[in-house]
């Protein structure tokens, strides 16, 4: 899939939630809602942080190139090492470390942990880098035609104005974790989902992804999961420009109405 689709989809998913969470009588704070949202749909473009034309590459300008390419070659180089005789051989590192359900468990777990022990400083850091993603993403034609810069002070003055917001008591900052020192600790979980949504949304495609790896299935142990070939479409076609994505916008508004209560 392409970066607007990850996007509308990984909201979408977090939307879902919050309907369902309502359903279940244990509604979310709405700015839990909505800030799980956008980290949802930024996090749904950081597993294409092994390749080096993805949106994610040119979000953070020279930093996120470079960091791209340390993925890159950490996941070749971890394919390698643990590829078995049935898997093919490959060039490069793309939909591989980073497209797993162990790369988004920990990422996910990393991220719940800096927010708890960073302190403010790192929740707004978490804030930022998904919300700058996020427009990259749902706004992908307005971001690419603006500057780097302008995309980055939307983030940041985005992230320091929701973080204000959910401090408030009874808005979120403790939502689902109530323990003292919890706060934000529930950030993880909107990055996982949104992980794993790209994964699910790549193994879609015409490749499929290995969202199950480590764990081998038959001789394989990158497998590419995915539904039958016949089921499948190329990354930017028809599909996934005429159906899935206006199908994601109306999940997505479906799921956030009942989350917000106004179904």
């Amino acid at each position: 899939m392409m970066g607007p689709a990850h996007s509308l989809s990984g909201a979408a998913a977090w939307l879902g939630v919050g309907a369902a969470t309502a359903a279940a009588g244990h509604p979310m704070p709405w700015p839990v809602v909505v800030v799980g949202a956008l980290i949802c749909a930024g996090a749904a473009l950081a597993p294409d942080l092994d390749h080096k034309s993805a949106t994610i590459s040119r979000a953070f300008g020279p930093v996120s190139k470079g960091l791209c390419e340390i993925v890159d070659k950490l996941s070749y180089a971890v394919y390698k090492a643990t590829r078995s005789p049935a898997d093919p051989r490959r060039s490069g590192g793309h939909r591989t470390l980073t497209h797993t359900w162990l790369w988004a468990v920990l990422t996910g777990a990393g991220a719940s942990v800096a927010a708890v022990t960073g302190g403010r400083w790192a929740v707004l850091a978490i804030l930022f880098v998904h919300l700058v993603l996020a427009v990259e993403g749902l706004l992908w034609r307005a971001a690419r035609m603006s500057s780097d810069v302008l995309v980055w002070l939307l983030g940041a003055t985005s992230a320091w104005i929701l973080a204000g917001v959910l401090d408030k008591p009874g808005n979120g900052a403790d939502w689902l974790f109530t323990g003292p020192g919890q706060e934000y600790l529930w950030l993880g979980l909107p990055i996982v989902l949104g992980a794993l949504v790209h994964d699910i949304g790549d193994a879609l495609t015409v490749s499929g992804c290995p969202i199950l790896w480590p764990i081998p299935v038959g001789r394989k142990r990158w497998y590419p999961v995915g539904p039958p070939k016949g089921m499948r479409f190329r990354a930017g076609s028809w599909v996934e420009l005429k159906v899935l994505m206006p199908a994601f916008m109306l999940l997505g508004g479906v799921g956030g109405a009942s989350a917000l209560g106004f179904l």
